[in-house]
């Protein structure tokens, strides 16, 4: 055999090489393709809401002590759907839970507006008093109320919009306090306004994009970092952990109450998103249960304060309702029994670093409620507020009240706090318990798809097909 000869099966050789993995590659990312493709249908599966009856009593994902707090899965799991989340539902739907007092329109102290809160799905025209239909300026009286999409200014889809019907008569008696934790000020001001969060639920907004992604980027970037896995220190854990849950359970309610399809206008559960956001993330999932846990526990905690408050609202009826739930939900002998103390703060902040590193990650967490008012869609930003202000009523409760030796203040609420709180703990607790009952169903569901992309031959067979001509 001559050199040439030689020389040109050395080379093919070499090809061959280099050309088997290249093309496993390309088979594996058309795969992917097809997958992708495939699994795109299937939020249109899961369209009514009230269609998945599945259970995982005895049969949970999770197990054992949800991390860093005192109680296990399988006991929140059974606490919530059968006390809490009946309880919270009814509690958030009576006159005083149902209305909060929120500033919509302010400028976003770290950015320059960049135009993104103008999108068509995510704003809403403030009107004129004048151009207000009459029944808004009427007491509030039917809890469907007007939809959003009749203000006389309003502009494309109603979804991103705030229907402000409201009750005049149902804010009495409250008086303003500071939150040490908190960047918001509740004191009363033109640019406040109320609003009636039943008739502006948290759902899909069409929110998305660089707007969007520059919020979240900016608060775990800058403001609450992933610690470490060598990380001792609690402290620095929690923060993460309670934001990481909070995101969770925000992108929970977003696919589980999603535009499927736009043109029918078609809502229902988008699971695709539900596993790609949350279920295959069991960090996601633990932190979302932790973040249960711990504003649980500052609910118990002022349970002294919480009983004597008053819910006046000007209906008697209604107002002894709200009184009875919320004895009920702070005496719950279930969750004094199965739960006593759902997180125990009083591990946190000990030695002489304590109070520095409250300080670092009080401001750390006030940066970021000061980014709720970047956030470009009227409604997203009404429930950003909403629920970062509960966390932050939470962490008040937690961290700043109650202990006289270390200098903390006696307990002392706003209104807005409470609602903010309680409505906090009602979406948390929501997701909890989607996670429980749709969560071994969709990712049985999901996982079968991507299985199936790799299981038929005639799949595999079409997509070699593909790729050696290609080749």
């Amino acid at each position: 055999m001559g050199k040439g000869a030689i020389k040109e099966e050395e080379s093919e050789r070499k090809r061959k090489t280099w050309r088997l993995p290249l093309l496993g590659l390309i088979v594996v990312l058309l795969a992917v393709a097809v997958s992708s493709r495939t699994a795109s249908n299937v939020g249109f599966f899961f369209t009514d809401r009230n269609s998945c009856s599945c259970s995982l009593q005895g049969t949970g994902k999770y197990k054992g002590i949800v991390e860093d707090c005192c109680c296990d899965y399988e006991t929140v799991d059974n606490l919530n759907t059968e006390v809490l989340n009946p309880l919270l539902q009814d509690l958030v739907t009576t006159p005083f839970f149902r209305y909060y007092k929120v500033k919509l329109w302010c400028d976003c102290p770290f950015w320059p507006d960049d135009g993104m809160c103008r999108l068509r799905d995510c704003s809403v025209c403030e009107c004129p008093e004048n151009e207000f239909p009459e029944p808004f300026k009427r007491p509030y009286n039917n809890i469907a109320g007007l939809p959003s999409d009749n203000l006389i200014c309003q502009e494309g889809k109603p979804q991103a919009a705030v229907d402000r019907t409201i009750d005049n008569r149902a804010f009495r008696g409250w008086v303003e306090t500071n939150n040490p934790w908190s960047h918001d000020d509740d004191t009363d001001s033109d640019e406040m306004t109320y609003v009636n969060l039943q008739l502006n639920p948290e759902k899909y907004t069409g929110y998305t994009g660089t707007s969007a992604r520059r919020i979240w980027d900016s608060i775990y970037s800058e403001n609450c970092p992933k610690y470490s896995s060598g990380e001792t220190c609690p402290e620095k854990k929690v923060l993460y952990k309670l934001i990481s849950g909070l995101h969770s359970s925000i992108s929970m309610h977003i696919a589980g109450d999603y535009l499927l399809d736009e043109s029918s206008n078609q809502w229902g559960q988008n699971i695709e998103l539900m596993y790609d956001r949350i279920l295959r993330h069991p960090d996601r999932v633990r932190n979302m249960y932790f973040t249960y846990l711990f504003v649980l526990r500052a609910v118990t905690k002022a349970t002294a304060y919480l009983e004597q408050a008053e819910y006046d609202t000007g209906n008697h009826a209604e107002d002894l309702k709200t009184q009875s739930l919320i004895k009920q939900l702070l005496y719950s002998p279930k969750l004094q029994t199965a739960c006593p103390v759902p997180f125990d703060e009083a591990k946190l902040w000990q030695g002489q670093s304590g109070p520095e590193l409250k300080q670092q990650i009080q401001k750390q967490f006030r940066n970021i409620s000061a980014l709720m008012d970047c956030v470009g869609c009227e409604k997203c930003r009404l429930w950003g507020k909403l629920q970062v202000q509960g966390l932050g009523t939470a962490l008040k409760i937690l961290f700043s009240v109650g202990n006289q030796d270390k200098g903390d203040q006696t307990l002392q609420l706003q209104r807005n706090e409470v609602i903010a709180l309680v409505n906090l703990l009602n979406r948390l607790s929501e997701s909890v318990k989607m996670v429980r009952d749709m969560g071994p169903d969709v990712e049985r569901l999901m996982e079968d798809q991507i299985n199936k992309v790799s299981a038929k031959p005639g799949r595999l067979r079409r997509i070699l097909d593909l790729a050696v001509p290609f080749w």
